[in-house]
């Protein structure tokens, strides 16, 4: 699986790149800004774009606008976006559109390099990886009806769903039954009056759209 990296900080690079090439992607090509990015996708057409939120010349949205160029000109590519800080409002510009194939992490995840690589082959796969530092604030920010309709359990849930998490994997995560997970995930569309849907993406989608991450 081809990825390119775009990121300005060369040491942070090489790290992406040894990360990326241990999780069995091959790195295609490599660019420190915005130009390079784009020119890189147009002559590898990689199945992964890692890109830093903020790069030359302004070291403002450059990443995030490129992001969305990339998905302008190549529907479909999936592309994570790396940012130092939880920036809202960027997740928010590019989740809007179509939440498959979509990702936004914190460069701390790099650490963990088991759970990054996991939450890029995620996205590379077609589903959604957002930072649970992310998912947090978003909560908290619409902690308001009909949120607080719902239990503490099921807001649990909720934000695990919004991570990109599986059934399994939120049952992993909270020690309960899948047939648990199941039922709280119904207990929620119902009282966010939103439909039930199957598909990864199609769940954190719902989500998103309750969060008003698409109108942030």
């Amino acid at each position: 699986m081809r990825a390119v990296i775009a990121e300005d900080s060369v040491l942070l690079r090489v790290g992406l790149i040894k990360v990326l090439e241990m999780g069995g992607f091959q790195v295609a090509a490599e660019a420190g800004d915005a130009e390079g990015l784009l020119a890189a996708v147009a002559e590898h057409r990689p199945e992964l774009a890692l890109i830093d939120v903020r790069m030359p010349p302004g070291f403002t949205d450059e990443g995030v606008r490129a992001a969305m160029e990339i998905r302008r000109r190549w529907p479909g590519t999936p592309v994570v976006l790396l940012s130092q800080y939880v920036e809202e409002r960027y997740a928010a510009d590019l989740l809007s559109a179509n939440t498959s194939g979509v990702g936004y992490l914190l460069k701390q995840r790099v650490a963990d390099v088991a759970d990054f690589v996991a939450a890029v082959r995620r996205v590379a796969d077609g589903g959604t990886a957002l930072d649970p530092q992310v998912v947090a604030q978003l909560l908290l920010r619409r902690d308001s009806d009909p949120l607080s309709r719902l239990t503490h359990r099921e807001r649990e849930v909720l934000g695990l769903m919004a991570e990109g998490r599986s059934n399994a994997g939120i049952a992993q995560a909270l020690v309960v039954s899948e047939s648990a997970v199941a039922k709280h995930i119904n207990n929620i569309f119902a009282k966010l009056d939103l439909p039930v849907v199957d598909a990864d993406h199609r769940r954190v989608l719902a989500v998103l759209r309750f969060l008003g991450a698409s109108g942030a």
